[in-house]
């Protein structure tokens, strides 16, 4: 698939952003880390493993830029569920000692090789595929999204994802995933948005859901919209140097759509009376669609 898209482009549209992120800008309680490699290079991840036998494995990718660290308000509910949660350091963190090396699109090609790994070691007998915007384009790719294939990089669909947890995934980009491509979304997937969602002023926040738009009506798609909720929720996730204020309420409304999304469809127990579509409709300030 040839690609025109510019490293700098690419950097805007999937929030590659120059942040300054700290490890300890939560109080949360310390995951494990462990070092695997890949491809010649050390990729740290971090483990968090649940009280009891997990329900499941999550392996989460984080927004451009950012660390795992960033994003306990999410993950750690998800452990408290009963989820196992890995999720990689990759390479275009402002973290990660080798950021430098991995300008433009050689980030995509590090993320799905990250990804290979994990799902090789930890999720051979199934996962769900979730992250944040261009986490959430990682896991929508894991989930059958098509998107631009790197040389090097095998087919990153993975038969082994269940679901797919896309927080603020990016509009369709020229070059590098088109609508089409997001056409062959082929997992249960929860795609979320919020209405000030707005990462440029050419494109609105509707943009965030061409994932969902575009994949064909399965019973399985859902979107879910956040009145006032913005790409960061206040700085709650991705970026704690946001001066606020945290959109908290919100945050744990999408959590707890993304737990309800887990019960209805990682066990293959598609409860019709699930909470999940006990939710549909608008719910101030919350709306739930489903195709």
């Amino acid at each position: 698939m040839k690609s025109p898209v510019q490293p700098a482009k690419l950097i805007h549209f999937a929030c590659l952003l120059v942040l300054l992120i700290t490890c300890n800008a939560f109080a949360a309680a310390k995951p494990e880390i462990l070092t695997l490699q890949t491809h010649g290079r050390d990729v740290q991840i971090w483990h968090w493993t649940p009280a009891a036998e997990a329900k499941g494995i999550i392996l989460f990718s984080h927004g451009a830029a950012s660390a795992p660290l960033q994003y306990v308000r999410i993950i750690e509910p998800w452990v408290d569920a009963g989820y196992a949660v890995y999720a990689p350091l990759h390479v275009d963190s402002v973290e990660h000692p080798r950021t430098s090396e991995f300008q433009g699109l050689a980030s995509w090609s590090a993320r799905l090789q990250d990804m290979q790994l994990l799902a090789d070691e930890f999720g051979s007998g199934g996962y769900i595929a979730a992250g944040h915007s261009y986490g959430a384009l990682t896991a929508l790719v894991k989930g059958g999204a098509t998107g631009l294939l790197p040389d090097g990089v095998d087919n990153p669909d993975d038969p082994r994802v269940s679901v797919v947890l896309a927080f603020s995934p990016p509009a369709a980009i020229p070059g590098f995933i088109e609508k089409a491509g997001y056409a062959t979304l082929s997992k249960p997937a929860l795609i979320q948005t919020g209405t000030k969602d707005i990462l440029s002023e050419k494109m609105s926040w509707e943009t965030h859901l061409d994932a969902w738009h575009a994949a064909p009506a399965s019973g399985d798609r859902y979107a879910l919209v956040l009145d006032d909720v913005d790409h960061y929720f206040g700085g709650a996730i991705c970026r704690s140097d946001l001066p606020g204020p945290m959109q908290l309420e919100q945050l744990q409304l999408a959590v707890d759509t993304s737990l309800n999304m887990l019960t209805a469809y990682n066990s293959s127990n598609n409860q019709a009376d699930s909470a999940l579509n006990k939710s549909l409709g608008e719910h101030p300030p919350m709306q739930l669609s489903r195709k």
